[in-house]
């Protein structure tokens, strides 16, 4: 059986990823900011939670984990126009929970799969914003997405020989909470408009490709970033 740690997992993509992984055989433990049936408590604007997550993960699965999904983020307004300090505390706390924390993971996945020298996957569940960019009170989201990008590219590229494999996903909008609160706030028919599918995604088609991508996907795939937009953003 596969084990799998999937973050971000109690709503949303995440919801729909640990019900597609259930429901093809995998193990799997999700994680959110407070403690369910099904995943462990780790608030990623505290440093110390993505270490303590992992080895929490690690304990309910004796010692092996085969798959890390990062999913877990943030999509928070931060306004140029702020005080100072207002704007760095916001950009960190964004980069902190959408970067760096998928950082910390993915670095004790490849860690722990060198050790037993087997392989791995990685799936970073990113944004069309990292390549389209995003709205002006959203530098930091978009930068934060971009990074997640780079830094699976250089993990397939740097691991591929090890049998580590790294993938990204980069969806538009999806009809989840973070979504919804953006196209109510934007005017939701003129961003529809700009989308010439008619209609964003629903979390379970972004879910399925992410269920492939830690399941299925043939090792030579490794480093690719797909894309579920809707046509919204072309490359």
């Amino acid at each position: 059986m596969t084990n799998i740690l999937l973050t971000g997992s109690s709503r949303g993509i995440g919801a729909a990823t640990f019900a597609a992984l259930e429901a093809s055989g995998a193990s799997v433990i999700g994680q959110a900011t407070a403690a369910t049936a099904t995943a462990l408590a780790a608030d990623f604007a505290d440093p110390a939670a993505p270490r303590a997550l992992w080895d929490a993960a690690l304990d309910r699965f004796d010692g092996r984990i085969d798959v890390l999904i990062n999913n877990a983020g943030v999509f928070e307004a931060n306004p140029i126009a702020e005080d100072d300090t207002i704007w760095v505390a916001g950009w960190e706390r964004t980069m902190r929970i959408n970067l760096t924390a998928s950082a910390e993971l993915c670095r004790l996945a490849v860690l722990h799969w060198q050790a037993r020298a087997c392989a791995g996957r990685i799936v970073n569940i990113a944004s069309r914003a990292a390549y389209r960019g995003d709205s002006p009170q959203h530098w930091h989201y978009a930068a934060s997405k971009a990074g997640m990008v780079a830094m699976t590219k250089s993990i397939a590229r740097g691991y591929a020989g090890e049998g580590i494999l790294a993938f990204a996903v980069c969806p538009g909008f999806t009809m989840t909470g973070m979504a919804e609160d953006y196209l109510a706030s934007r005017g939701g028919d003129k961003l529809l408009a700009d989308i010439p599918l008619g209609r964003v995604a629903q979390p379970e088609e972004v879910a399925a490709i992410a269920r492939f991508l830690a399941l299925d996907a043939p090792p030579s795939m490794t480093g690719a970033v797909l894309d579920v937009n809707g046509a919204s953003y072309v490359r």
